[in-house]
């Protein structure tokens, strides 16, 4: 396989735009697209490479794309699509799609790559905004295990865990798993700072002594004190999330698993966009509760 040297980027948004800054700052050469061109602009200011206008015209001469886009018909665009990066990218080149997005997309992209000798792998990553700019994302892979174990250096840039879970579409079905999790953890961690308020107790010291004993978690150490501020503008968005949870409920469907927490979870959060927060951080799920208070 062909030692990685030229990189195509494809999605510079709140995730895509700090990945793609990390591989920059070890000196990969980055080739970059993002739909609004201004956006391509300034991170090229900011990094150095070079803004195209097509996927196809920035995977050009890259041995490896990378995308992290919105949701699968974003992924179809961007990659298959008229001007997407699999036109522009040759024979032994390498495709990495970092969406959170459908196993069936990946399963279908892995075959279209397939046959056009192209190296792929999906692989959505957890960790979020805050993840991605500090460079300690947990990146889920599904494909080849030779192309794994040579792309995973590139990886390693921007990631403290990443793992290769099987098959094409594993990694996807993996990242569903883990929104299924930080769901539930998330209505959990609103209704405890909720009732702790409400029994007047001082909800931040609650929280420092409950995040060292067995109700801790990642949720609780990093966002109990901003969601006792009320400040949800920042980190992802529960429009995402409700993107997420359409697919985790969509395959739960198809392989009839019961997912109960999940699908009201998934209905509260449609009760914050229908009060224009869906630009919210999702653990404005509080906010739901605070007309009780």
């Amino acid at each position: 396989m062909r030692p990685v040297s030229t990189v195509a980027f494809i999605g510079l948004g709140v995730m895509g735009g700090p990945i793609a800054g990390h591989l920059a700052r070890q000196g990969f050469a980055l080739r970059v697209y993002n739909r609004t061109r201004h956006k391509a602009d300034t991170w090229v200011e900011q990094y150095g490479g070079s803004a195209h206008e097509t996927p196809a015209a920035a995977a050009e001469g890259a041995n490896l794309v990378l995308c992290c886009v919105g949701n699968d018909n974003d992924v179809r665009e961007v990659t298959t699509g008229e001007q997407g990066a699999l036109a522009g990218m040759s024979p032994g080149a390498f495709l990495v799609d970092h969406t959170t997005a459908s196993a069936d997309l990946a399963l279908e992209l892995a075959d279209t790559c397939r046959q056009g000798d192209i190296g792929f792998l999906d692989a959505p990553v957890s960790g979020g905004q805050q993840g991605a700019e500090s460079g300690a994302l947990t990146i889920m892979c599904g494909g080849d295990q030779a192309l794994f174990q040579h792309l995973e250096p590139v990886m390693a840039h921007y990631a403290c865990a990443v793992t290769l879970m099987g098959p094409a579409g594993s990694s996807q079905l993996t990242k569903m798993v883990n929104q299924i999790c930080v769901a539930g953890l998330v209505q959990s961690l609103s209704e405890g700072l909720h009732f702790a308020r409400q029994s007047g107790l001082d909800a931040h010291r609650v929280m420092e002594v409950l995040s060292k004993g067995a109700a801790g978690s990642w949720q609780m150490e990093n966002r109990h004190q901003t969601m006792l501020e009320g400040d949800y503008d920042h980190g992802f968005a529960v429009d995402w999330m409700r993107k997420d949870l359409h697919i985790c409920l969509s395959e739960a469907r198809r392989l009839n698993a019961a997912l109960p927490i999940t699908a009201l979870v998934d209905q509260f959060y449609a009760e914050l966009q229908r009060q224009s927060d869906g630009r919210r951080d999702i653990t404005a799920l509080l906010k739901r509760l605070q007309a009780t208070e």
